[in-house]
């Protein structure tokens, strides 16, 4: 084994740890929001709140650190957001009020670029190797591989401990998770040789961004709360439109732009960040209805499945392990399929079935579990691939903030469908399933309908990429390069 292969296993090793506790986030709590509405003394509704804050702050946060990953070095900014990730978590730990959980939680949401920052690492290490694409995708998907198993891991832990274990350390337990992190990534990776690049921060392009992301999601959730017929909503989201409009004229002419917009425009990148726009309404949006669905009683709505507790736990944990298998196995289906294009159609194609299967099988449980089996497959293999996929698409200099919006737009895309969604739902744009206005079926058959066509119009993105875009590699040289700790 080289020298420099030995020391990216070594990376990659740490930041799978880092990844454990991404993991950990995002499974943690799930089980246990009716628990933590008890604990602040809030309607379980009140707590669709807290997505709403965390994804206008990732969406806020991803174009200023990815941008500082590329300006000051990815480990720096790695670290900045792992401390402010932490403060969250420990604001959440100790919160006396609803109002103070909602901080904690909108400013946990910083680690939202901890992924694309990891994958920029693993890029600039590889550069010398001669085969750099190949061994960040197999990076790649090693980490989210880790953390998807580390999701179900937060999951069964939140959901064991709740009954034996007070809240405040209860809710501390995530926090200790990322405190230890700070300490792993301080000591445990080095700053990459040139991964520095100077220059400056656009802070108008970032005050533009900021605005017109702002009004957007300000938009949204009016829509969220007042329904399809509120004219504030509707006139916010026009005036984002303007906003966004603007930002982009501002950020074509600007020398060094907090977003690269020609960048973004090239037909080796728009396909990607297209992609991952579209594959953020099924993987983010489309998690709460298929929820609500599964534990609607078919007795009183005619519909749904039922579940109970168990089974809720065993449909998350499927979907979970079918992701970290997808994940895992990115680098066999890209050599089985003769490339990394072909491999991510596949993937949104399997995202587009398995919500396509909804429409006629959704009144047993068993076929809810091959239903998000096929499509969790789909989804691991993409959230690997598409921060890879925009990194080798891009300069060396910008491969930060390229990974990095390709979670931005993800986010985005979620954010429009979770309003979309709302509102095919119920009248009020509520999601709480013990609402009175109970959502109809034709409400949910219109969520699955619309993940399935977004899956599918990604899948015809990236066949509009040129073949060069990915690095494509045959067969035969992927064969020849080896593992990633040969």
């Amino acid at each position: 084994m080289s020298s420099p292969t030995r020391g990216l296993a070594a990376v990659v090793g740490f930041l799978v740890l880092v990844e454990f506790a991404s993991g950990i986030l995002q499974g943690y709590y799930t089980p246990i929001y009716p628990q933590i509405a008890d604990h602040l003394a809030i309607s379980e509704g009140d707590v669709n709140w807290f997505e709403a804050a965390q994804l206008i702050v990732s969406a806020l946060c991803i174009p200023l650190l990815s941008r500082l990953g590329d300006l000051v070095g990815h480990k720096k900014v790695l670290l900045v957001s792992t401390a402010v990730t932490a403060l969250g978590s420990w604001l959440l730990a100790f919160a006396p009020t609803f109002s103070t959980f909602l901080v904690g939680w909108a400013v946990q949401g910083a680690y939202v670029v901890w992924l694309p920052l990891e994958i920029a690492i693993i890029h600039r290490r590889t550069r010398t190797t001669g085969r750099q694409e190949l061994l960040t995708r197999r990076g790649a998907a090693v980490l989210v591989g880790a953390l998807e198993l580390s999701v179900i891991i937060g999951a069964l832990a939140s959901g064991l401990l709740v009954d034996a274990t007070d809240m405040n350390l209860l809710l501390a337990l995530p926090a200790v998770v990322v405190t230890a992190v700070f300490f792993v990534i301080a000591f445990g990776i080095e700053q990459a040789p040139g991964d520095d690049a100077g220059g400056r921060i656009d802070w108008t392009g970032l005050a533009l961004i900021t605005l017109a992301l702002g009004v957007l999601m300000g938009g949204l959730v009016l829509l969220r709360l007042d329904g399809p017929d509120s004219l504030r909503g509707w006139v916010t989201i026009l005036a984002s439109v303007a906003a966004f409009v603007g930002f982009w004229r501002f950020e074509a002419a600007h020398e060094q732009p907090i977003v690269d917009v020609r960048l973004f425009s090239t037909p080796a990148q728009w396909p990607v960040q297209v992609t991952a726009f579209l594959f953020g309404i099924p993987v983010l949006a489309g998690q709460i209805p298929l929820s609500t669905y599964a534990q609607a009683d078919p007795a009183e709505r005619g519909y749904g499945l039922g579940a109970d507790p168990a089974f809720m736990s065993t449909l998350i944990g499927l979907y979970v392990v079918t992701l970290a298998i997808g994940a895992f196995t990115l680098p066999l289906t890209t050599r089985l399929l003769g490339g990394v294009r072909r491999a991510l159609v596949v993937a949104c194609l399997l995202v587009g079935v398995g919500y396509l299967l909804w429409l006629p099988f959704h009144d047993h449980t068993w076929q809810a579990l091959i239903n998000m089996g096929i499509a969790g497959v789909g989804s691991g293999a993409l959230v690997a691939a598409l921060p890879a996929a925009a990194a080798a698409a891009a300069p060396p200099e910008r491969t930060s903030i390229a990974t990095g919006m390709t979670n931005g737009t993800k986010t985005v895309g979620g954010a429009i469908a979770s309003a979309i969604f709302a509102i095919a739902l119920t009248a009020t744009g509520s999601l709480d399933a013990t609402s009175e206005k109970v959502a109809p079926l034709g409400g949910y058959l219109t969520v699955w309908a619309v993940c399935a066509g977004a899956a599918l119009l990604a899948a015809l993105a990236l066949m509009a990429a040129p073949r060069h875009a990915f690095s494509d590699i045959g067969r035969q040289e992927v064969e020849e390069a080896g593992p990633l700790v040969s």
